[in-house]
Protein backbone atom coordinates (compact mmCIF):
# COMPACT_ATOMS: atom_id res chain seq x y z
CA UNK A 1 0.00 0.00 0.00
CA UNK A 2 1.35 3.44 -0.73
CA UNK A 3 1.54 5.79 1.88
CA UNK A 4 -0.25 9.01 0.42
CA UNK A 5 2.49 12.56 0.22
CA UNK A 6 1.04 14.19 2.78
CA UNK A 7 1.59 11.23 5.42
CA UNK A 8 5.19 11.54 4.72
CA UNK A 9 5.48 14.94 6.34
CA UNK A 10 6.09 14.57 9.83
CA UNK A 11 5.89 16.33 13.64
CA UNK A 12 8.12 16.27 16.21
CA UNK A 13 9.14 17.79 19.02
CA UNK A 14 12.69 17.58 20.61
CA UNK A 15 13.44 19.69 24.11
CA UNK A 16 10.03 21.58 24.09
CA UNK A 17 6.37 20.58 24.43
CA UNK A 18 4.62 21.88 21.36
CA UNK A 19 1.32 20.90 19.66
CA UNK A 20 0.73 22.44 15.99
CA UNK A 21 -2.60 23.41 15.07
CA UNK A 22 -4.23 21.60 12.21
CA UNK A 23 -1.61 19.27 11.48
CA UNK A 24 -3.72 17.25 8.60
CA UNK A 25 -4.60 20.83 6.54
CA UNK A 26 -0.50 21.96 7.39
CA UNK A 27 -0.24 18.59 5.54
CA UNK A 28 -1.73 19.22 2.56
CA UNK A 29 -0.81 22.44 2.34
CA UNK A 30 3.32 21.58 2.54
CA UNK A 31 2.00 18.78 0.19
CA UNK A 32 0.57 20.97 -2.68
CA UNK A 33 3.79 23.72 -2.16
CA UNK A 34 5.73 20.65 -3.33
CA UNK A 35 3.30 19.56 -6.00
CA UNK A 36 3.19 23.10 -7.38
CA UNK A 37 7.32 23.16 -7.19
CA UNK A 38 7.11 20.42 -9.21
CA UNK A 39 8.79 17.85 -6.25
CA UNK A 40 8.36 15.02 -4.49
CA UNK A 41 8.69 14.11 -1.22
CA UNK A 42 10.50 11.20 0.26
CA UNK A 43 9.68 11.87 3.86
CA UNK A 44 10.05 15.13 6.04
CA UNK A 45 10.52 15.77 9.50
CA UNK A 46 9.66 18.70 11.55
CA UNK A 47 11.18 18.83 14.64
CA UNK A 48 10.21 22.11 17.04
CA UNK A 49 12.79 22.82 19.19
CA UNK A 50 14.31 25.72 21.45
CA UNK A 51 16.31 28.49 20.68
CA UNK A 52 19.47 26.71 22.88
CA UNK A 53 18.78 23.46 20.99
CA UNK A 54 18.95 24.92 18.09
CA UNK A 55 21.84 27.14 18.30
CA UNK A 56 23.71 23.85 19.69
CA UNK A 57 22.83 22.16 16.08
CA UNK A 58 24.51 25.31 14.33
CA UNK A 59 27.36 25.54 16.04
CA UNK A 60 28.01 21.55 15.76
CA UNK A 61 26.78 21.35 12.22
CA UNK A 62 27.51 24.85 10.58
CA UNK A 63 29.83 26.43 12.44
CA UNK A 64 27.92 29.24 13.14
CA UNK A 65 27.38 30.64 16.64
CA UNK A 66 23.96 32.38 16.31
CA UNK A 67 20.41 31.92 16.79
CA UNK A 68 18.52 31.53 13.81
CA UNK A 69 14.59 30.42 13.25
CA UNK A 70 15.04 27.61 11.36
CA UNK A 71 18.04 24.94 10.06
CA UNK A 72 16.69 22.45 6.98
CA UNK A 73 18.97 19.29 6.01
CA UNK A 74 18.38 17.60 2.97
CA UNK A 75 19.49 14.20 3.98
CA UNK A 76 19.36 13.52 -0.04
CA UNK A 77 19.87 15.73 -3.64
CA UNK A 78 16.40 14.52 -5.00
CA UNK A 79 14.04 17.47 -5.71
CA UNK A 80 11.30 14.44 -6.61
CA UNK A 81 12.10 12.08 -3.43
CA UNK A 82 12.46 15.16 -0.65
CA UNK A 83 13.98 13.70 1.96
CA UNK A 84 14.45 15.99 5.33
CA UNK A 85 14.97 16.89 8.35
CA UNK A 86 13.80 20.54 9.27
CA UNK A 87 14.34 21.99 12.90
CA UNK A 88 12.55 24.84 14.06
CA UNK A 89 13.22 26.93 17.09
CA UNK A 90 9.39 27.68 18.40
CA UNK A 91 10.96 30.58 20.66
CA UNK A 92 12.87 32.11 17.80
CA UNK A 93 9.50 32.16 15.50
CA UNK A 94 7.52 33.83 18.37
CA UNK A 95 10.24 36.65 18.88
CA UNK A 96 10.11 36.91 14.79
CA UNK A 97 6.45 37.75 14.69
CA UNK A 98 6.75 40.15 17.42
CA UNK A 99 9.39 42.16 15.58
CA UNK A 100 7.40 41.46 11.87
CA UNK A 101 4.04 42.58 13.89
CA UNK A 102 2.50 38.77 12.77
CA UNK A 103 0.96 36.12 14.84
CA UNK A 104 2.84 33.32 15.89
CA UNK A 105 1.30 31.32 13.84
CA UNK A 106 1.08 32.99 10.70
CA UNK A 107 4.90 33.33 10.80
CA UNK A 108 5.45 29.75 11.78
CA UNK A 109 3.45 28.89 8.72
CA UNK A 110 5.91 31.09 6.60
CA UNK A 111 8.89 29.41 8.05
CA UNK A 112 7.18 25.86 7.40
CA UNK A 113 7.18 27.09 3.87
CA UNK A 114 10.65 28.77 3.73
CA UNK A 115 12.46 25.29 4.78
CA UNK A 116 10.56 23.01 2.07
CA UNK A 117 11.28 25.58 -0.57
CA UNK A 118 14.56 25.31 0.32
CA UNK A 119 14.86 21.85 -0.48
CA UNK A 120 12.76 22.52 -3.89
CA UNK A 121 15.17 24.56 -4.86
CA UNK A 122 15.35 28.34 -3.52
CA UNK A 123 18.13 29.95 -1.83
CA UNK A 124 18.13 32.84 0.47
CA UNK A 125 21.95 33.93 0.60
CA UNK A 126 21.55 37.23 -2.06
CA UNK A 127 18.85 39.86 -2.28
CA UNK A 128 17.21 38.39 -5.29
CA UNK A 129 17.53 35.37 -3.20
CA UNK A 130 15.55 36.82 -0.43
CA UNK A 131 13.21 38.19 -2.24
CA UNK A 132 12.43 35.63 -4.32
CA UNK A 133 12.01 33.44 -1.49
CA UNK A 134 9.93 36.16 0.09
CA UNK A 135 7.73 36.10 -3.03
CA UNK A 136 7.29 32.09 -2.99
CA UNK A 137 6.46 32.00 0.80
CA UNK A 138 3.79 35.02 0.55
CA UNK A 139 2.22 33.06 -2.43
CA UNK A 140 1.90 29.85 -0.61
CA UNK A 141 0.76 31.55 2.60
CA UNK A 142 -2.01 33.44 0.62
CA UNK A 143 -3.15 29.59 -0.21
CA UNK A 144 -3.55 28.59 3.67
Amino acid sequence: MEVSQEHKIEFFEADIEYQLDSTDDIRRWLTGLVSEEKCGIEKIQYIFCSDDYLLDINKQYLDHDYYTDIITFPLNNSKTAIHSDIYISIERVAENAKSYNVSTTQELRRVLAHGVLHLCGYGDASDEEKKAMRDREDYYLAQL
